[in-house]
Formats: structure tokens, sequence, C-alpha cells
């Protein structure tokens, strides 16, 4: 007795991709950012979740060295945690929709059969297949540059004008990755100052509890002990500007090999889009009697 298997089919569900269950901000109610774009109320939610985790495990440790130079050294620490949490936040965030994004390359809109031609007559055929792919086309990068390239096919007639409609479209994208970085470039930038405005601030008191002792007296014992108390004070500001270097090359660090991952995936959009798009367009009648 034999039993039949039934065959695979290629969707189980309708919907291949769908950005509204899948993306991280509208699974958590958030409005979302374009692409790979972060919504920075919510990467400010999780930042500040996340310091509070921070200091409240810090409280158990709070008389330690690690302790008191993040809770004894002013205010200045609390606020540069808060923002290298913030960055980490946003780097996983961006993270999380750069994966989601790349899902696309693996979806064949186009279809793959050798005597499939692209041209006007064909193009909604594919413009169809991508709403089969996904629930919204325009919040996937490579299928929305498809969209623009080819939804005017029938008015552009040169398979040149695609091509430089992609080109176009490529460029507009590497524009709208790079300003999503505006903000963790700007904590990149702020950090390492907020820790050498801390340590100005541990100088400012050392010196003027030292200037106070000098004012006081002249007995060279007492000198001697206040000098001292000035060099342990020096020894402390400067972990702030510490604390604030490392943390900051830590983000940098992350943003470099993020962004090294958006710009391989916008590569790739490149090298689909020239494959599977501009490959495949036939020349127009007209063209052909031009030439």
């Amino acid at each position: 007795m034999t039993t039949e298997t039934m065959p695979e089919t290629e969707y189980e569900d309708p919907v291949f991709l769908s950005w509204e269950r899948s993306d991280i901000e509208r699974r958590v109610g958030f409005r979302a950012g374009k692409y790979t774009a972060v919504n920075n109320m919510l990467s400010f939610l999780i930042g500040l979740a996340l310091t509070l985790c921070f200091y409240g495990v810090l409280s158990f440790f709070r008389e330690t060295t690690i302790g008191a130079m993040f809770t004894q050294r002013g205010p200045t620490p609390y606020v540069m945690v808060m923002f290298f949490c913030w960055s980490l936040a946003i780097l996983f965030i961006k993270n999380s929709k750069l994966r989601l994004q790349r899902q696309a390359l693996n979806v064949d809109v186009i279809p793959q059969a050798n005597d499939f031609v692209l041209s006007p007559a064909t193009v909604q055929q594919v413009l169809d297949n991508t709403y089969v792919a996904t629930d919204n086309p325009n919040h996937f990068l490579l299928f929305h540059r498809i969209h623009i390239a080819l939804s005017n096919l029938k008015n552009i007639g040169r398979v040149a004008d695609v091509d430089d409609i992609l080109r176009s479209q490529a460029d507009h994208e590497e524009s709208i990755v790079e300003t999503s970085y505006s903000l963790l470039r700007g904590f990149v930038w702020g950090i390492p100052i907020l820790g050498f405005i801390g340590t100005v601030m541990g100088l400012s008191d050392a010196i003027g509890k030292f200037g106070a002792v000098l004012g006081e007296t002249t007995d060279a014992g007492q000198i001697t002990s206040a000098l001292q108390g000035v060099t342990a004070g020096l020894s402390t500001a400067f972990e702030t500007t510490l604390i604030a270097l490392v943390a900051a090359l830590i983000v940098q660090m992350l943003i470099t090999f993020q962004k090294k991952g958006e710009e391989d995936f916008l590569d790739e959009c490149t090298e689909y889009c020239l494959k599977n798009v501009v490959n495949r367009l036939r020349i127009m009648p007209y063209q052909q009697e031009q030439s």
C-alpha cells in the first residue's frame, strides 16, 4: 500500500513576507521607520529600560571601584550610560529590520522560466507577484525599487531609461540609509564630550578644595595632605573620560559593522535588479526600427 505525499507548495501562507507581523516596531504597536530607519521613541524607551537595568544591577556593587565610577562621579556618567544604551537599542532595531529586508532577496517576483520575457505586456504580472509575496511591497526596499522602475515601463520604452531609474532610486535609498545614522553619529560625538565635561567638573572641584585649604592655612603638612587629595581627585575625574571614550569606541565599531551590512544589502539589491530586471528586458519594437 503506497501513501501519496502532497506536493510542497512554495508559500504556505498567501503572504510570504508579512511586514505588519515581522517588523519589530509594528509588532509592538509603534510607527515603523522606513526600511532600516528606527522609530526614535521606541529606541529611547528600550534604551531607558536598559539604563535602569544596568543601574539596578550596579546598585549591588555600589561600593566597588566599578560602582563608584558610574554612581559617584557626578551626573555625567548617568547621561553617558543612557546615550550608550539608546545607541545599542537603535542598532538592535536596525539589525532586526535589515534581516527582514534581506528576506526579499530570496523571493522570485520575476518568473525564472527561460521563455519569460519582461516587457510592457508582462510588467503587470511582475507587479502582481510582489503583492502575492508580501502584504505591502512599498515597505520592502527591493520591491519598492522594482515598482518604481517597472510601473511606468510603457511610457519609458528604453532599457537604458529603466537602468537610469534604478540607479537613481539606488542613490536615493543610499541617502535614506545614511540619514538613519544621524542620531547615532550625534551620540558618538556627544558621549566623549560628556566625558570631558565630567572631567572638567572633577578638576574644578578638586582644585577648588585645594584653593580653600591654601586660604585657610600655611601649615606645610595640611597643604601636602590637601595636595594629595587634589591628585586623587584628578585620577577620579579622568575616569569619566575613560568611560566615555570606551563607550564611544564600542558604539562606533558597532555602527561600522551595521553600516557595512546595510551597504552590502544595497549592493545585493542593485545586483538583483540588474540580473532580473535590466538583463531580462527586451528592446521595444520602435527601437528596433530606429536602429
